[in-house]
């Protein structure tokens, strides 16, 4: 039960956070650069990447409590990412016709956070001293 509440507690945080900059950013880049799902893109590569600069550094730390991982890790970082509101906006692109956007959104989406997060494990390695 109390693995529930960390990883709850994490998920309120991550959540929140999630929401506020998608919104933030859709609201600023959109009309600038015209409709695009620019908010969820942004929160999975950053998402991907702190996840795994985290690992990076819990793997590299001893004497961590297991509750810091779920907190942050499956908690914050699972609920910062969102891969059924990444889902759910390629199928609407897909519903428009804009299959432009659609392929965009595909492939930043998968090629941004696999990026992510082998940037983040060399930079958490090297800053870790696990490299």
């Amino acid at each position: 039960m109390e693995s529930l509440m960390y990883v709850g507690l994490g998920g309120f945080f991550g959540a929140n956070a999630r929401y506020a900059l998608s919104l933030w950013v859709n609201d600023y880049l959109a009309p600038r650069w015209g409709p695009f799902p620019y908010g969820t893109f942004l929160v999975n590569v950053i998402g991907s990447f702190g996840l795994a600069v985290f690992g990076a550094w819990f793997s590299a730390s001893t004497g961590l409590s297991p509750s810091l991982r779920l907190l942050v890790g499956a908690g914050f970082f699972g609920a910062f990412t969102t891969f059924s509101t990444f889902a759910n906006e390629s199928v609407a692109l897909m519903q428009g016709g804009d299959w432009t956007s659609l392929l965009l959104n595909m492939l930043l989406n998968n090629g941004g956070c696999l990026f992510g997060v082998v940037i983040g494990l060399i930079l958490g390695n090297r800053l870790f001293a696990l490299a």
